[in-house]
């Protein structure tokens, strides 16, 4: 097995732990994180449902044009602050939190701080 799909199969079963336990409702959904290498994508995911109640992204036209870049910090600052004020404007304010297998570190811990500082909570 080559390093990537290691690195896919180890990052699937960490989902998949992570995932036992957090769950959405509709008075608290579910916010989760996905990060490639050039762009980072959050979105509010009611799964009672299976709605996505709110997202925001590094490709959307309003995050494009703050960041030069996508896949660093800074833009993952830019989608949290993005996605908590979109959140706020449907009245979520509470929400758990879905590293969605990812370490809870750098792009991931930017994208959830920016999100708490814009009146989110975990």
């Amino acid at each position: 097995m080559d390093a990537n799909r290691l690195k896919q199969a180890q990052r699937r079963r960490r989902k998949i732990r992570v995932r036992k336990r957090v769950f959405g409702t509709s008075e608290r959904p579910r916010l989760t994180v996905f990060r490639s290498h050039k762009n980072i994508y959050a979105q509010v995911v009611d799964d009672m449902t299976g709605r996505t109640l709110v997202a925001a992204s590094t490709r959307d036209k309003a995050v494009r044009d703050k960041v030069a870049y996508g896949g660093n910090k800074a833009a993952a600052v830019v989608v949290g602050a993005q996605l908590a004020e979109l959140a706020k404007g449907k009245g979520i304010l509470t929400v758990t939190f879905d590293r969605n297998g990812y370490r809870y570190h750098g792009r991931v811990k930017e994208l959830a701080d920016s999100a708490r500082k814009g009146g989110l909570v975990f």
